[in-house]
This record gives structure tokens, sequence and C-alpha cells, in this order.
């Protein structure tokens, strides 16, 4: 079992960037993918990044390619996601997973409990 820890979230005017962290528990982060999802408020979850076991794949929802970037240190138990060029839209709650044995879009074993974005207009 693991457990997620997001950190990194705030608020941020259109434009700018943020760097969220989400630290996982345990000794076998290297075995998990790695994925962040968000929730706006009267929307559903969404995927919005994924990675391999060992960092070398990644997948973005369209929404977010080429202004978000998602990477991990397995030796820091750590999975991040860099959010540039921020939009109001993508204010929401953004969650870390993590799974075994999954595709990057889940499903996912284990989640964190979030951390909150906002982005001013």
């Amino acid at each position: 079992q693991v457990q997620l820890v997001e950190s990194g979230g705030g608020l941020v005017q259109a434009g700018g960037s943020l760097r969220l962290s989400c630290a996982a528990s345990g000794r076998t982060f290297s075995t998990y993918t790695m994925g962040w999802f968000r929730q706006a408020p009267g929307k559903e979850r969404e995927f919005v990044a994924g990675i391999s076991e060992s960092g070398g794949n990644t997948y973005y929802v369209d929404s977010v390619k080429g202004r978000f970037t998602i990477s991990r240190d397995n030796a820091k138990n750590t999975v991040y996601l860099q959010m540039n060029s921020l939009k109001p839209e993508d204010t929401a709650v953004y969650y870390c997973a993590a799974g075994v044995l999954v595709g990057p879009t889940g499903p996912y074993d284990y989640w964190g409990q979030g951390t909150q974005v906002t982005v001013s207009s």
C-alpha cells in the first residue's frame, strides 16, 4: 500500500506557473504508474497526465499538452506536475494517483487528498 501527499497548489494569475509535488510513502514507488487528475466544481474528475514506472513514457490530456510536464524522481519517491501558461479553466482540485500494472489513465489504486489550484483571470 502507498500513501500519497500532494503539495504546491495555490492561487496564480493567468499565464503564471505552479509546480505540484506528490510524495509517496513506501519502498516500491518505482513499481507504480503515476498520474495526475483534476476535478473542477460541478464537473467530473478528469485525467491530466500520467507517467510510466521508469519515467520513460508520459501521457497528457490534449488540453494541457505543451503547457504541463509530468516527471518523477524515484530516488525521492516523488512525482511532479509543472504547470505553465495557466488558464482560468485549469482551476480545480488536483489529485495524485498511483497504480500497479495500469495504463496511464488508470484505473488507479491509490489517491492523494488533493491540492487546490486557482487561476485568476
